[in-house]
């Protein structure tokens, strides 16, 4: 059964590196759930975006153990998915903003 594509891609990371990695490479960066492999990470974007997708790797990200005073939690884990677009597609999501 096919999962929607909403619930493989969260959200769009927008950091520096992430900007200038989709400026120079054409390379987009999406968290993504946990449990999502590639070839559903790239029918994702391909489905949500209308792109070709040419690479799609994947990482663990680690959560921080972060303090607020004498009490201490830890933010939560999450899978973190760099795409490379082919020549010529863009996502406007980002051109826009």
């Amino acid at each position: 059964m096919k999962r929607d594509p909403r619930t493989i891609i969260l959200a769009p990371v927008v950091t520096e590196k992430s900007t200038r990695r989709r400026e120079d490479k054409n390379e987009v960066t999406f968290k993504v759930a946990k449990n999502a492999n590639k070839i559903e990470i790239r029918s994702a974007v391909e489905e949500l975006f209308n792109v070709s997708v040419r690479t799609v790797r994947t990482m663990a990200v680690h959560g921080k153990v972060k303090r607020l005073g004498r009490f201490e939690g830890k933010r939560a884990s999450w899978k973190k998915a760099i795409v490379t677009l082919r020549e010529g597609d863009t996502i406007e999501f980002f051109e826009h903003a």
